[in-house]
């Protein structure tokens, strides 16, 4: 099954954006010309055309993904499901401590190229994403004449790919410590209910992980909170 969008203005290009980026990047495409809608994308951030998906990550987001192997996981899904993957590294590594090594951020971008066969750009900062995402939906749709729908192809999940996909969206659980969670515990209600001490007992997992998880398992919803750019 398709999601067509209207059929694109003459002259004009359309970007759909996730409606989890900051509402900023509707202003800046704007500016540009863009045609700009918000939607739920089941992957990647801004769609260029129904061939070519962006990615975008802040520097820290791309380190802490490529330690808790999300960012892995993000990309197979989203090469299955499109023929053109971009990703956006989005800053500078001295706007944000460094998390890893630098050995491990280089190996992670010659993957991102080499084995998963993505582009991979660089922006100092969210205008200047914006600037890429609309060059790129310009050159698919003007230049390419490359039509405008988003792919929902994406496979359907078992119900245990299901569980393991909810289990990896706790911090520092990538798909290799998420499966080890549910073989420990057998399914997601009992991981959610688990004790620091018996979150430690997973293996791999350790005691500041066990930490982080439960604090963040009853930590109280806070609206304005949820309201506040996460960059």
């Amino acid at each position: 099954m398709q999601e067509f969008l209207e059929g694109p203005e003459s002259e004009k290009v359309h970007i759909v954006v996730d409606y989890r980026e900051d509402e900023s990047f509707d202003e800046c495409l704007i500016n540009m010309g863009a045609v700009v809608k918000r939607q739920v994308l089941p992957l990647g951030d801004f769609l260029c055309s129904s061939r070519l998906i962006v990615e975008r990550k802040t520097r820290a987001d791309f380190e802490n993904s490529v330690v808790d192997g999300r960012l892995f996981s993000q990309l197979q899904q989203l090469v299955e499901n499109y023929p053109r993957v971009v990703v956006i590294v989005e800053g500078t590594r001295e706007e944000s401590p460094e998390r890893i090594r630098k050995e491990a951020v280089l190996g992670a971008y010659a993957s991102i190229m080499s084995d998963f066969g993505a582009s991979l750009i660089f922006t100092k900062d969210m205008p200047s994403t914006a600037e890429m995402v609309f060059a790129l939906g310009k050159h698919e749709q003007l230049a390419k004449k490359q039509p405008m729908r988003i792919f929902a192809k994406r496979k359907t999940l078992t119900p245990s790919q299901t569980q393991r996909s909810i289990v990896e969206m706790l911090p520092m659980v990538g798909p290799r410590l998420a499966r080890a969670m549910l073989l420990h515990f057998g399914n997601v209600e009992s991981i959610m209910k688990a004790s620091q001490k018996e979150l430690e007992a997973v293996p791999g997992l350790g005691k500041k992980r066990a930490r982080i998880i439960r604090s963040l398992l009853v930590y109280n919803y806070k609206e304005e909170e949820d309201k506040l750019n996460s960059y």
